[in-house]
């Protein structure tokens, strides 16, 4: 692997993404990036201001009872739902306030919310908060079982989007395929960079990486 690329956001230059060159294997796909998050999801400073940006962008049209944070973006969650309620964003829970909550994963990647959690997500406005959507497999699968709960997705938001719209539904990000145009994720089967001989580097998911050595 090489150093990381550092990039700045547009909009917020004190948000910065970190891009590591190599190969990955993640659940999802082959990619020639690693997006480190490390410091955005679990430095205080950076945190909040990556949830006041993301913020921003929804205050204005959507409705929050819950956010459901995957890939340990409850730290942004939490953030987030303090500048919604400071914006003055309507939760139609009875506390009036917004639940941060994450979901289990078993079986491939199907999303599991236990029956302690539900009374959050059954009819509530959730918003779905990632930190990468790349192949959008995540996102679906997300959406379909948010909906299987009854929930009504209010919106998607995530640090780094290589995809605009899913499901009809805008993605709104920090960063997009544009900072970035050299990403590239690949299917498994198809992977240029395993057809070109390259070695795996290491093998990757929102959580971090484990290098393959």
């Amino acid at each position: 692997m090489q150093e990381p690329i550092k990039i700045m956001s547009k909009s917020h230059p004190d948000v910065v993404l970190k891009a590591i060159p190599g190969h990955f294997v993640t659940p999802n796909a082959h990619t020639n990036f690693f997006l480190d998050m490390t410091t955005l999801k679990s430095r205080q400073s950076e945190a909040s201001q990556a949830a006041r940006a993301l913020s921003e962008q929804i205050s204005a049209t959507t409705v929050v009872d819950t956010i459901v944070c995957i890939d340990g973006c409850e730290i942004i969650g939490a953030f987030m739902a303090q500048e919604l309620t400071k914006a003055g964003i309507y939760s139609m829970n009875s506390h009036k306030t917004i639940y941060i909550i994450t979901p289990e994963f078993i079986n491939s990647g199907q999303l599991l919310f236990r029956e302690n959690v539900l009374p959050m997500i059954k009819g509530k406005n959730v918003l779905l908060l990632l930190a990468s959507a790349t192949t959008g497999m995540t996102v679906v699968r997300a959406v379909q079982a948010l909906t299987y709960y009854g929930a009504v997705i209010s919106g998607v938001s995530a640090v780094f989007s290589a995809v605009n719209t899913l499901l009809g539904m805008p993605i709104h990000s920090l960063f997009h395929i544009g900072d970035l145009p050299e990403y590239k994720a690949y299917n498994p089967e198809g992977c240029v960079l395993c057809r070109e001989g390259k070695g795996i580097d290491a093998f990757a998911n929102g959580y971090g990486y484990s290098k393959t050595d």
